[in-house]
């Protein structure tokens, strides 16, 4: 793609990238044939060439962030599909990141987007402040059908997404370290989360106990908290970056105790910001080398569990499971097959899920602060997941886990809770009524030696 930069323009490192990225669009168009918002309506404006244009626009002319240009940015989840698909290697991600900030900084909202964007960058990324707010979001249910009446659709939104009754909190809950009893193999730090540790902290759960049987220590780091994601979509670049920092503070204290193998994370949207620090840091000279070596060190919970033999399986099903590949893990860590390869080593049947390239709807917030656009995907996605006739869905997100969770008549839960089951753990959240389909494997009661099979 020509670009028309000045070179007072290019001296600026952040205009600088945003040209060197623009230069290799080469307008082919493949991406639009994957883009999930496109594929909805149709609307150039609505995938990422054109976006790449209204883009460049605004960057070229050092405009201020024009309504129709927020509009469709806006409507981008994020997902990411289109960097897969391009041919020239367009690195979208970070562009329409270096785009989200300069709206945020030159654009103008209304009042009731400025108030509900500010409300969910202070309320979800903390999970105390998160678990009380869903808690008062009962108050607030019988209000809405009112609300979608006068146009407060995004609280409606927000409100339909809040579970009837929170789940208890997990075992294994704040800053600590839980050892295991097994010959130890391995210690990895992992993060707890904002919204997930509230609204499933069985998650965490079935990590900890999955990673303990295989020999591996797991660290909750004190100091660490939300990976900074929700701000970062939201162009709050200063918010997003003092949530990184913490981290890298908090997990360059834990790496100096001892030896780290990984960074791990079992929340695939976290898992994509976090294997970005380094970039998201890179002009820091006081962060920028911690951050990429945490960055070469994060992985996902199913990437590093494929590494370890995990043995036979405690369990054994004939459960049917569709796996829901959440975009941040097949897109933004370009991680699809680990997963599916747990699941049928435990003993699972594992069937995919037609457009499995097309997201969710969830995406972060997206689902509160577009829930027109978000409601579409989630339909459709839906609709796809019948086609499979599964027993149950598994994904790795839990932003998909809680915008599918409503919509389905099956039960959905973590790659890592089914992992953790099939090897001896707690049956997951919301499948107690599929029990009767599972089979505990008969066990030895002593360790078989060599002399238990010969024969005189």
């Amino acid at each position: 793609m020509q670009t028309n930069f000045t070179q007072a323009q290019l001296a600026d490192p952040d205009l600088a990238e945003a040209e060197r990225i623009l230069r290799r669009c080469v307008h082919c168009g493949l991406c639009t044939a994957t883009c999930s918002t496109y594929v909805l309506d149709g609307d150039e404006r609505d995938s990422p060439r054109g976006r790449i244009y209204l883009m460049k626009d605004m960057f070229e002319g050092s405009k201020a962030a024009s309504g129709t240009v927020k509009h469709h940015v806006d409507r981008c989840l994020s997902c990411l599909s289109c960097m897969t698909t391009c041919p020239s290697g367009v690195d979208y991600m970070h562009l329409v990141d270096l785009a989200r900030i300069h709206i945020e900084e030159t654009g103008s909202r209304s009042t009731k987007e400025r108030l509900l964007r500010r409300l969910l960058a202070f309320v979800v990324p903390y999970p105390d402040r998160f678990r009380t707010a869903l808690k008062l979001s009962v108050l607030g249910r019988p209000f809405i059908p009112l609300m979608k009446r006068i146009g407060l659709r995004e609280m409606a939104a927000m409100l339909e997404l809040a579970p009837r009754t929170l789940p208890l909190s997990g075992k294994y809950g704040g800053a600590g370290v839980a050892e295991t009893t097994a010959a130890k193999r391995g210690r990895v730090i992992m993060l707890a989360g904002c919204a997930q540790q509230v609204l499933r902290p069985s998650i965490n759960d079935a990590t900890i106990r999955l990673l303990a049987r295989a020999g591996v220590d797991v660290v909750v780091s004190a100091g660490a908290g939300c990976c900074g994601a929700l701000t970062h979509h939201m162009g709050k670049e200063q918010e997003a970056l003092a949530a990184v920092k913490r981290n890298v503070d908090a997990w360059s204290k834990e790496m100096e105790k001892g030896e780290v193998d990984a960074i791990l994370i079992n929340a695939s949207g976290c898992g994509t910001t976090v294997k970005d620090y380094g970039h998201m840091l890179r002009k820091d000279p006081e962060y920028a080398a911690r951050a990429k070596r945490i960055s070469a060190m994060t992985r996902d919970v199913a990437e590093y569990a494929a590494a370890f033999d995990l043995g036979p399986p405690k369990r054994w099903s004939s459960l049917k499971v569709a796996y829901h590949s959440a975009c941040s893990l097949q897109h933004g860590q370009r991680i699809t097959d680990e997963p599916k390869a747990l699941l049928k080593q435990a003993g699972f049947s594992v069937v995919d899920v037609p457009e499995g390239h097309i997201c969710c709807g969830s995406a972060g917030v997206y689902n509160i602060l577009q829930p027109e656009m978000a409601g579409r995907l989630k339909e459709r996605k839906v609709a796809n997941i019948r086609k499979a006739k599964p027993d149950i869905v598994a994904a790795g997100n839990i932003g998909c886990i809680t915008q599918l969770a409503g919509g389905m008549d099956f039960p959905i839960a973590h790659t890592v809770e089914l992992l953790d089951w099939a090897y001896g753990g707690p049956i997951p959240p919301g499948l107690e009524g599929h029990s009767k389909f599972v089979t505990d494997v008969p066990q030895p009661r002593h360790a078989a030696t060599p002399e238990d099979f010969i024969h005189a």
